[in-house]
C-alpha cells in the first residue's frame, strides 16, 4: 500500500454512515460555490427551474422523484462543463394557503371577514415566514444541487412585476376579457375553479325521470341533480326527432314553480339518450348554458356562492343537498315523478383543494382567450422546438391544447396576485400596468379578485430570470434545458408554461426538452394514499437509509411516462449497494489503489485489466446515450450490474490474485481509474457516499466539480474481444465449480483437491491461479484420487473438473438429507399426476389454476432429476 493510499483508509470510517456525514458534506458545499451559477463564466448554459412546491408542502415521494432526477441532470451538466443553474423557488398556492390561514383563524374564533382583507393578507404572510418553505429544508437533506441566492417566489416583488405586465399585454392584445360564463364554483372555497382544478371521480346519486307538462303535450326528462329545475327556463329535443315535433315552439308548465318554459329544438340533444329531451337549466350546466346561449333563453341563477337555494318558494334557504330530496319529494306528491334510480353511479367533479363537490354556476369572470396562445404552443412542439419525452406523450399534449377552451383566470379570493383593473364612478375600466401610477379620486375601486395560481406559475421559466427587464440570466439561461414533471400536471403547467413563455419571448420556447415521469405506486401497484396505509415518506427513508439509498431507489425506477411501484425494502436493497461500493473502494484504497499514476499501455495488462476497461467504457457510453434519452432507469441498472457484478465481484476477486502475484502496479492503477470513473458515474444519483470517496480516492477537492468520464478518451485503446471470452469462460468455469461444490455440500471455506483439464481448461493459461483461488481448489497431488466428476462447455471446449470429496463431505449426512427432499419431492409429484389424471379437474377447474397445477408437476420431475443426480455423485454411490 502506497502512503497516500494508507492515508486516505485511514480517514474513512469502516462503514458509511449517512446520519454522521450528509450534513456537513452538504453544507460544505454550498459554502463552496458549487452550485452557484455565473452567466458571465462563457460556458454552455444548462438551466432547470424547480417546478415550484406550494408553500404549505412538505416533501412526498412524488417530489423525492422529481428533485432526483432533475439533480442528476444537472449535476451531470457541471460536471461536463455547462454553467449549471437549478433555480428554486415556491408557489404562493393561492386556495390552499388561504384555506390554511382561515382553518388556523378558526380555531381562535375568528373569520378572514372580522380581521378584513388587509390584516388577512398580513396575517398570509406571517404564517408564510413562520411555516411557509418547509419543504426547502427537507431538499437540502435530499442533496439537491440549488442555487439558493437565486431563489424566488411567485409573489415576491420581481415576479409581481412580472405578473402584472403580462396581464397588461394580454389585456391590451385583447386576449384577456371579462363576461359571464358558466363557471366550475367551489362552494366551499367561494371561488371560481378552472377545468383543471376539478377532480372527477364516479360517486352514487341518484337518477331521477320527471314528467313536465300533462298527456301528449307532456316530456320526462332525467337528471342527478333535481333542485336545479327550479332554474330550468326551457325543454330541449333533437330537430329531427318526430317524437317531439309537435311541442317545438309550444310551452310546457314547469312543475313547482308555475311558471312556462319554451320547448327548442337543438342538435346537441342526443335522441337515442334517455326520451330524448333534456332539461335546460342555463346558469348551472354548462352545455344548458351553450344552449341558453343559442336560443337567447333566460339565465336564471338559483342558488348562492355557498349552494344555497335563492329561488322564491318552499325551497329557499335550503343547501343544494337538503334541496334535492326536497324537491323529489315535492313532485312525488304531485305525481310527477315517473321513475328512480338508487344508488346511480356517475361522474362528478370535486374541488381538487378540499374535495367539495362542484357547483356549475353562472358568474362574471376575467378570462384568458387561448386560441392563439394555444396555437402557437402546439406549433413549438410539433416542429420541434421542445421535444416531449416520452414521445407518445405529445398525442396527449395535442389533444389537450388543440382542444382548449378559454382559461377563467379570476379567484374570488384575498390571498394572490390581485388583478390590476380599476373601476371609475362612471363605468369606467382600466388595466394599470406595474410602472403605471392607478386612477385616484372618489368611485374609483380595484377588482376584488386574485389572480389563478396557475398564472403566475406559467410565467416561471422566463420570470424567475428577471423578465419583463433584460437581464443577464434571462439572455443566458433561457430557454431553459428541461423541464423534469409527472405526466399528470402535463395540462395544469406544462401548456400553460409553454403558452405564455412563446407569447412573452418573441416565439421562443420555455424549454427545450419536457421530460414526462410517472407516478408513484407501492409494491403492488396500487396509488399510494394515507388513508389506505400505503404511503411511503422519503423523510423516514432517509433517515434510515440515507438520502442516497432514498434517491438511487427513486432514480431505478424511472422510466419516460411509466409509473413506479416501491417498496421499503428496495430502499434497503440501495443502502445494501452503497455499503458494497464504500467496502469495495475502501478494499480497493487498502490495496493500494493509484489515480495518479498513468493507465500502462494496453499490452502491458492482463486479459483481466483490458476486459474490466473495455467494459468501463461500454459502460461510459452507454450512460451518455441513456442519460440523454431520460432513460434514468437503464443508466441505474447498467451501473449497478457493472459496479456489483462485474467490478465487485469479478475484478477485485481477480486483482488480488494479480497483486499478489506480481502484477501490483498496473493492477493497482487500473483499481485506481475503474473505481474513479465509477464513482464520478455513480454522483448525480448517490452524491454524498461518493463525495466522501472520490475525494478520499483522488485527494481532488470535489466530485461535484470534477471532470465527467464521457469527457476523457482512449478506453477503445483496451477493447480487446478475445481478452472478453476467455474472462467469460473462465467466468463460467469458476461459477459452476462453485456451483457444484454447493451442491455437493461442501463448506464454502473448505479448500479440496482438485484436477482440472481439457481442450477448454488449456486454453485459459494464464488464469489458472484465479481459477484455483477463487473456487478454493488445491492442485491435485501424485494421491490424488478423484470422488466425483463433471464438464463445463465453454466457447473454447469442454473443461474437465475432477475433485476428491472424500474428506470434505460428511456422506452419510449428505444422502439421508437428500434422501428427504427426494420423497417430498416423489411425493409431490404423485399429487399433481393424480390431480391432472383426473378429467372433471382439468375439465372444470380455471385454466389458470390448471395451468399453475402443471407447472407444479414440472418443478417436481426437475427437483427429482437434480436430487438423483447429486446422490449418484456422491462418494461411493
Amino acid at each position: 500500500m502506497t502512503d497516500n493510499a494508507a492515508q486516505a483508509v485511514t480517514e474513512l470510517p469502516s462503514s458509511w454512515d449517512p446520519a454522521e456525514e450528509e450534513d456537513a458534506l452538504y453544507q460544505r458545499w454550498v459554502d463552496a460555490g458549487y452550485f452557484t451559477a455565473d452567466p458571465g463564466s462563457g460556458k454552455p448554459p444548462f438551466c432547470i427551474v424547480l417546478p415550484p412546491p406550494n408553500v404549505t408542502g412538505s416533501l412526498h415521494m412524488g417530489h423525492a422523484l422529481n428533485h432526483t432526477l432533475m439533480d442528476a441532470l444537472v449535476r451531470r451538466r457541471r460536471m461536463q462543463g455547462y454553467e449549471a443553474l437549478w433555480l428554486p423557488g415556491m408557489d404562493h398556492a393561492g386556495i390552499a394557503t388561504q384555506n390554511v390561514v382561515e382553518r388556523e383563524l378558526a380555531g381562535q374564533g375568528v373569520s378572514r371577514h372580522d380581521l378584513g382583507r388587509e390584516r388577512f393578507i398580513e396575517r398570509v404572510w406571517e404564517w408564510k415566514e413562520t411555516y411557509g418553505g418547509m419543504i426547502l429544508d427537507q431538499m437540502r437533506r435530499l442533496g439537491e444541487g440549488i442555487d439558493w441566492s437565486r431563489e424566488r417566489f411567485t409573489m415576491d416583488a420581481g415576479l409581481s412585476r412580472a405578473v402584472h405586465t403580462m396581464f397588461k399585454r394580454l389585456y391590451d392584445d385583447g386576449l384577456i376579457y371579462q363576461a359571464e360564463r358558466i363557471i366550475n364554483w367551489c362552494p366551499r372555497c367561494r371561488t371560481a375553479l378552472s377545468d383543471i382544478e376539478v377532480d372527477h371521480s364516479d360517486d352514487e346519486g341518484e337518477l331521477i325521470s320527471i314528467r313536465y307538462g300533462d298527456g301528449d303535450n307532456s316530456v320526462v326528462v332525467a337528471t342527478t341533480r333535481a333542485e336545479t329545475m327550479l332554474g330550468d327556463t326551457a325543454i330541449a329535443v333533437h330537430p329531427d326527432d318526430e317524437r317531439y315535433a309537435h311541442l317545438v315552439g309550444t310551452e310546457i308548465e314547469l312543475p313547482l314553480t308555475g311558471r312556462h318554459i319554451p320547448v327548442v329544438a337543438d342538435h346537441h340533444v342526443d335522441p337515442e339518450f334517455g326520451s330524448g329531451a333534456v332539461k335546460v337549466t342555463p346558469a348551472h350546466d354548462p352545455n344548458d348554458f351553450e344552449i341558453g346561449t343559442r336560443h337567447e333563453l333566460p339565465m336564471l341563477t338559483i342558488m348562492d356562492e355557498s349552494a344555497v337555494i335563492t329561488a322564491a318558494g318552499p325551497f329557499e334557504g335550503l343547501d343544494r343537498f337538503e334541496a334535492r330530496p326536497a324537491v323529489v319529494a315535492a313532485l312525488r306528491e304531485q305525481g310527477r315523478i315517473v321513475a328512480e334510480k338508487r344508488p346511480y353511479e356517475h361522474a362528478v367533479g370535486h374541488c381538487s383543494r378540499c374535495d367539495t363537490v362542484v357547483e356549475p354556476r353562472l358568474s362574471l369572470q376575467w378570462w384568458v382567450r387561448v386560441g392563439p396562445l394555444a396555437r402557437a404552443a402546439s406549433e413549438a412542439v410539433r416542429d420541434g422546438r421542445t421535444v416531449i419525452h416520452p414521445p407518445e406523450l405529445a398525442k396527449r399534449y395535442f389533444d389537450w391544447v388543440d382542444n382548449l377552451h378559454d382559461w377563467t383566470i379570476s379567484r374570488q379570493l384575498w390571498w394572490g396576485h390581485r388583478i390590476p383593473v380599476w373601476y371609475g364612478p362612471n363605468g369606467e375600466t382600466v388595466c394599470v400596468g406595474p410602472d403605471e401610477a392607478p386612477p385616484s379620486g372618489e368611485g374609483w375601486y380595484q377588482d376584488a379578485d386574485v389572480l389563478d395560481t396557475w398564472f403566475s406559475s406559467g410565467l416561471w421559466p422566463f420570470s424567475t430570470l428577471g423578465w419583463p427587464d433584460d437581464t443577464r440570466d434571462l439572455a443566458t439561461f433561457y430557454p431553459t434545458s428541461v423541464l423534469s414533471t409527472g405526466y399528470d400536471i402535463l395540462f395544469f403547467w406544462v401548456a400553460r408554461m409553454m403558452m405564455f413563455g412563446l407569447y412573452a419571448m418573441d416565439d421562443v420556447q420555455p424549454f427545450d426538452h419536457v421530460y414526462l415521469h410517472g407516478l408513484i405506486r407501492d409494491a403492488s401497484g396500487k396509488k399510494m394514499s394515507k388513508s389506505k396505509g400505503n404511503a411511503l415518506d422519503p423523510l423516514d427513508w432517509m433517515n434510515n437509509y440515507g438520502a442516497d439509498a432514498t434517491r438511487f431507489t427513486l432514480a431505478r425506477g424511472a422510466s419516460p411516462g411509466s409509473d413506479i411501484a416501491l417498496a421499503e425494502e428496495w430502499a434497503a436493497g440501495a443502502r445494501n449497494f452503497c455499503t458494497k461500493l464504500w467496502n469495495a473502494t475502501r478494499f480497493a484504497l487498502m490495496n493500494g489503489a493509484t489515480v495518479d499514476t498513468p493507465l500502462p499501455e494496453s499490452g502491458e495488462l492482463t486479459e483481466a485489466d483490458r476486459w474490466i476497461l473495455g467494459r468501463l467504457g461500454e459502460v461510459v457510453g452507454e450512460v451518455d446515450a441513456r442519460f440523454e434519452e431520460f432513460q434514468f432507469a437503464k443508466v441505474i441498472s447498467a451501473l449497478y450490474h457493472f459496479t456489483w457484478d462485474e467490478l465487485c465481484d469479478w475484478y477485485l476477486e481477480l486483482a488480488k490474485v494479480q497483486i499478489t502475484g506480481g502484477r501490483a502496479a498496473s493492477t493497482r492503477a487500473v483499481l485506481g481509474h475503474v473505481f474513479d470513473t465509477v464513482l464520478r458515474l455513480l454522483h448525480p444519483f448517490i452524491p454524498f457516499v461518493t463525495e466522501r470517496l472520490w475525494t478520499a480516492l483522488t485527494g481532488g477537492e470535489s466530485v461535484v466539480i470534477a471532470e465527467w468520464p464521457g469527457q476523457r478518451a482512449g478506453y477503445a485503446a483496451y477493447a480487446d474481444a478475445a481478452a472478453t471470452s476467455r474472462i467469460a469462460d473462465m467466468q463460467k468455469l469458476v461459477t459452476e465449480i462453485r456451483r457444484f461444490r454447493s451442491d455437493q455440500g461442501v463448506k464454502p471455506g473448505q479448500r479440496v483437491a482438485a484436477r482440472l483439464s481439457g481442450a477448454g481448461f488449456a486454453q485459459l493459461d494464464g488464469h489458472e491461479e484465479a481459477i484455483h483461488t477463487l473456487t478454493r481448489l488445491n492442485r491435485a497431488g501424485e494421491a490424488f484420487s478423484p470422488s466425483v466428476a463433471f464438464e463445463v462447455g465453454l466457447s473454447c471446449g469442454n473443461a474437465s473438473v475432477e475433485l476428491d470429496l472424500s474428506e470434505a463431505v460428511d456422506v452419510i449426512a449428505e444422502r439421508k438429507r437428500l434422501d428427504k427432499d427426494l420423497d417430498a419431492a416423489r411425493k409431490e409429484l404423485e399429487q399433481t399426476e393424480k390431480k391432472l389424471a383426473n378429467p372433471s379437474f382439468v375439465e372444470k377447474a380455471p385454466a389458470e389454476v390448471v395451468e399453475k397445477m402443471r407447472a407444479r408437476k414440472q418443478a417436481a420431475e426437475t427437483e427429482i432429476e437434480r436430487i438423483e443426480s447429486r446422490l449418484a455423485s456422491l462418494p461411493g454411490s
